[in-house]
């Protein structure tokens, strides 16, 4: 049978059922949909079967077709591990990474030039945004994720324990001596985030909220509103490592007040995404960063 199914027709074939459309089968491989639809047509006419319900949106897979699927979705995982093997044996390939943004920003990007100086062939290509990965339908290895991980089926590594704490540059500094301080000055706001201002008021015994005239979307604007002397950051110490690391920032209560610590970003993978090299790559790399970098962290309780 397998000689009269020719390999690109079974190529379209694991396409359109992975993206349950003849029309999103079609853009991912750059045909038409006309194209495909006949291909589709050709294969069935060739194993004397018919694989998919073409009645409604999506379309959806005969009884034959999940058979089917089933085997040639695990030939195509073989094959892109193989091809995977092949290139990273010579340094080559392509790992596409998906991530929050302040992580994209702030930790992740300053660093990749390590890792592609020790993958010279390695193309990476990152994405970053607020929206979860979908292994099923994005081209994407791994997922750097903010916040509880939704997604079935994957493995989620915690990436460090972030400590929380308030963030200003020296001059502000020099005004913060205990916790009460910080509400003569204002308290930028960064939303979208599992730790606020209410939370770190709230366990170090304050119950004004302050003064906020300043709110931004993402941490990596709040940190650098901070670093610009536009007020005081509540924000993790691993996502403002840089301006810690210059001095633009200071964190004026670290060991004189109650910081937060959680896990706030953990790597996530398709489980078999562990045994591609590529991947494994990458997961161990960012090990060796984190333990390689410097932990902000005061002994000031959990």
């Amino acid at each position: 049978m397998l000689p009269h199914a020719s390999l690109s027709g079974i190529r379209i074939f694991e396409t359109v059922a992975r993206r349950g459309s003849f029309k999103a089968a079609a853009a991912e491989l750059s045909l038409t949909p006309s194209a495909v639809s006949h291909a589709m047509a050709t294969l069935e006419r060739a194993l004397g079967v018919t694989l998919f319900e073409r009645e409604g949106r999506p379309i959806r897979l005969t009884a034959s077709g999940e058979v089917l699927v089933r085997h040639v979705g695990a030939a195509f995982a073989e094959l892109r591990r193989g091809f995977e093997s092949v290139a990273a044996q010579k340094g080559r390939g392509i790992l596409h990474v998906h991530s929050a943004p302040s992580f994209a920003y702030a930790w992740l990007s300053p660093r990749l030039p390590r890792f592609m100086a020790e993958h010279p062939g390695l193309e990476v290509r990152l994405a970053a945004g607020t929206d979860y990965a979908r292994f099923a339908t994005d081209d994407v290895d791994c997922d750097i994720v903010y916040g509880p991980v939704r997604a079935a089926d994957v493995i989620a590594v915690p990436i460090a324990e972030e400590t929380v704490t308030p963030l200003c540059t020296p001059a502000f500094a020099e005004r913060i001596a205990k916790p009460a301080d910080v509400l003569a000055h204002n308290l930028i706001v960064s939303g979208n985030k599992q730790v606020r201002w209410p939370h770190w008021l709230d366990r170090n015994g304050l119950a004004s909220r302050g003064v906020h005239t300043l709110r931004f979307d993402r941490s990596f604007l709040a940190i650098g509103a901070a670093a610009d002397g536009l007020g005081v950051a509540l924000e993790s110490t691993l996502l403002a490592a840089r301006e810690l690391a210059s001095g633009r920032l200071v964190a004026p209560l670290l060991g004189r007040s109650q910081s937060i610590r959680y896990a706030g970003h953990h790597l996530v993978y398709p489980r078999d995404h562990e045994r591609r090299p590529i991947v494994r790559l990458f997961i161990d790399w960012i090990a060796r960063e984190m333990a390689l970098s410097p932990a902000l962290a005061g002994p000031d309780g959990p």
